[in-house]
C-alpha cells in the first residue's frame, strides 16, 4: 500500500468515526501536499509504500506529515531526533511545533539530547531512571543534563 493510500484510508477512518464525511481524492492529495511541502518532503515520497526504502530522515518527516494529517490529540515520539541531520532536526522540530502546539493538543517527545529542545521548547521535562520518574522541572533541567549529564542530576 503506498504511503498516501495508507494516509487517505486512515484519515478516513477517523473521519467515518466522528460522523464526518469522507474526504474526496482530491482534497486527500491538497491536503497531504500541503503537509509535505511543509516539511520540505519530496512529493514522491508519498507515492512509495510506507517506510520502503526511506532514509532515517525521511522516516521522520514522514512521521511529521502522518501527525498533519492524521491530527491526533496526543503523540509519543521517541527519539524523533536520531539519525536526522542539522537542516532535518529543524523541520522536524518545526513541524512538531506547527502540529502539535494547538490547543487541545499534546506531545511526550523522549529524547538522550538537547539538540531537539532547541526546536521544541518543553513545558515539562522529567528525568526517567529505572522505569520511574527521578527527577523533573522546566526547559532548564534539559539544560541542566546537557552540561552536567544524568549522573550529576540524578544523584
Amino acid at each position: 500500500m503506498s504511503n498516501v493510500q495508507f494516509l487517505r484510508e486512515a484519515l478516513n477512518a477517523q473521519r467515518k468515526g466522528r460522523g464526518e464525511s469522507p474526504l474526496s481524492g482530491g482534497d486527500f492529495l491538497k491536503l497531504a501536499r500541503a503537509q509535505a511541502d511543509a516539511l520540505s518532503m519530496d512529493q514522491e515520497m508519498l507515492k512509495r509504500p510506507v517506510n520502503v526504502g526511506f532514509s532515517g530522515g525521511e522516516k521522520k518527516r514522514n512521521e511529521m506529515v502522518q501527525m498533519g494529517i492524521i491530527g491526533p490529540r496526543l503523540a509519543i515520539l521517541d527519539e524523533t531526533d536520531s539519525g536526522l541531520d542539522i537542516d532535518a532536526l529543524r523541520v522536524v522540530g518545526e513541524g512538531i511545533n506547527r502540529i502539535m502546539r494547538a490547543p487541545g493538543k499534546a506531545v511526550v517527545l523522549i529524547t538522550h539530547y538537547q539538540r531537539l529542545l532547541e526546536y521544541v521548547r518543553p513545558d515539562f521535562v522529567h528525568v526517567l531512571d529505572g522505569g520511574r520518574i527521578t527527577r523533573s522541572g522546566g526547559a532548564e533541567l534539559a539544560l541542566q543534563l546537557e552540561r552536567e549529564g544524568y549522573g550529576a542530576v540524578a544523584a
